[in-house]
């Protein structure tokens, strides 16, 4: 469960400044006092705590969500783009290290009102959307729950006009504390500037983690939302590393939404910069050598850009707005009855689904990312942490040339749609396997010019898989020949792929089938 803060309108002088360029908007309290209505439901969630439970499959209450996806929710950090296009024109290493810095720092006050959960997506649903730029370049974002228990969001987002990319995996631990409720944060996410760096085919990267999010006073008093822990941005290739602490508000003594953190140099210890402030006012920063401090981010005078999407009907059933648009009208209607309803049934259906892969022997693969190809001498070597990186190949020479390749992944913008000959992943089972349309990893999923099947893909042979059949012949040792046929159905393509109590099945029935032919029985 993500946790992510909201707001109450503050009454103090304190906190009167704005939250705009303006100032007009005045920034609001990290609390939510819980309605009288509404102590029913929470009883009804703690019947279903205990100390340490995981709160992913606890039911909780529609007035804590908030109505949109994790999958929508993680581009609140791509919603400060004045502090991320200038990175890459920076030649000073330390001076683009902590552009880095403040960009990932600038995310953290776009918060919905409340103590809000976002909706935890379904396995295999997507979210796509895009930023335009008043320099006529554009951002594209693509993610996808490339897992649900445990919880995996993955998500790709490129500038290709500006020489960025981000890689990212966030994974949600959550557990119930008592009167709070802790979301570990798990995961990474990696920042590419493609045009800096020794080596020119990976560009120079930056690891970012997070922070862990704390909702206190879940069951009595008023709720409040903080972000705790450490979290670190790294350059491997820099050696310079960020260690930023979340400080949450001791008993006694204490402020919230403070942090504190240093620059320094990992190949010598050198300390060179020290972080200071609110993650959700004003941040400093002091040069360790000078002590000179300056303004780093003022996230009371900061606007965030939000992304653009496509309209609903564009959009595939499995897509983040279309799928939870009924839940999330009626949380914004403070219908909570009905929002338990429709969350419910996108549940439900999830649990079939979950149950008929399971029933038919079938491992669920993700449709746009795939799997880190990590380990020592490998292609992505140092990208194990995220485990799902986007399957595609971006390598055009030109910003219009990778823009195409993106695009061709899924639809980002309005006017795309996705072929819907390619249906991943592959549902059949040995006795009922669909044919599917041979296809190329660089083929184009999306039909830009709508005028049907072309004549190359009319000509595409069918590729039907067919189940394998052992063929046992009179030989001197059955039992070997039928680990023999194991052994080459586990070489061979297979329309899905069996787990692993299916396969000890198979072996199983086969061993019983060679012992039945042996010689003299």
């Amino acid at each position: 469960m993500g946790l992510v803060s909201g707001r109450r309108r503050a009454t103090s002088n304190a906190s009167s400044r704005g939250s705009s360029v303006d100032g007009s908007d005045p920034i609001e309290d990290d609390t939510l006092v819980v309605e009288p209505d509404q102590g029913n439901v929470l009883s009804h969630i703690i019947s279903q705590l205990r100390p340490g439970a995981d709160l992913s499959r606890v039911v909780l209450p529609t007035f804590i969500l908030e109505p949109r996806s994790m999958l929508e929710r993680i581009t609140n950090f791509m919603c400060h783009p004045e502090m991320l296009l200038p990175i890459p024109q920076i030649d000073d290493p330390v001076e683009r290290f902590l552009g880095v810095v403040k960009f990932y720092l600038s995310g953290w006050h776009i918060r919905p009102p409340g103590v809000k959960k976002p909706l935890n997506p379904i396995l295999g649903e997507i979210f796509s959307c895009y930023w335009d730029f008043p320099d006529n370049t554009r951002a594209y974002y693509i993610s996808e729950q490339t897992s649900h228990h445990p919880p995996k969001s993955s998500y790709f987002y490129m500038v290709p006009g500006h020489h960025i990319r981000v890689d990212g995996t966030l994974k949600p631990r959550s557990k119930f504390l008592g009167n709070s409720a802790a979301s570990m944060m798990e995961g990474i996410a990696i920042l590419t500037l493609q045009n800096r760096g020794k080596d020119p085919t990976k560009g120079e990267r930056y690891i970012l983690t997070q922070p862990n999010m704390y909702a206190r006073g879940i069951l009595f008093g008023k709720m409040k939302y903080e972000l705790g822990d450490h979290s670190y941005v790294r350059c491997p290739e820099t050696g310079l590393v960020a260690d930023i602490e979340f400080k949450t508000k001791g008993w006694v003594s204490g402020t919230y939404n403070a942090i504190g953190g240093t620059v320094k140099n990992e190949e010598t210890g050198e300390v060179l910069y020290e972080l200071s402030g609110l993650w959700s006012e004003e941040m400093f920063l002091r040069n360790v050598k000078t002590g000179h401090k300056e303004m780093f981010f003022n996230a009371t005078k900061s606007k965030h850009s939000p992304p653009l999407s496509r309209p609903l009907e564009e959009q595939e059933e499995r897509e983040s707005q279309r799928l939870w648009a009924k839940t999330a009208q009626a949380v914004k209607e403070r219908n909570h009855e009905l929002a338990t309803d429709e969350k419910t049934k996108i549940e439900e259906t999830q649990r079939e689904e979950a149950a008929l892969r399971a029933n038919e022997g079938v491992e669920w693969h993700p449709r746009l990312f795939r799997r880190v190809r990590g380990g020592p001498g490998g292609s992505e070597e140092g990208e194990e942490d995220l485990e799902w990186i986007i399957n595609a190949q971006i390598d055009g020479k030109t910003p219009e040339k990778q823009a195409a390749q993106i695009m061709a992944i899924y639809p980002i913008i309005p006017g795309q749609k996705c072929e819907k000959r390619i249906v991943i992943p592959p549902r059949a089972s040995f006795s009922e396997s669909r044919p599917q349309t041979a296809h190329s990893n660089d083929s184009n999923l999306i039909n830009l010019n709508n005028d049907g099947p072309s004549a190359d893909d009319s000509k595409a042979p069918a590729l039907t898989p067919r189940p394998y059949q052992p063929r046992f012949r009179k030989i001197l040792c059955p039992r070997k020949q039928a680990v023999f046929h194991w052994n080459k159905l586990k070489g061979r393509s297979l329309p899905w792929t069996p787990t692993i109590a299916v396969q000890q099945r198979f072996r199983q029935c086969w061993l019983q089938q060679a012992t039945r032919l042996r010689p003299g029985r």
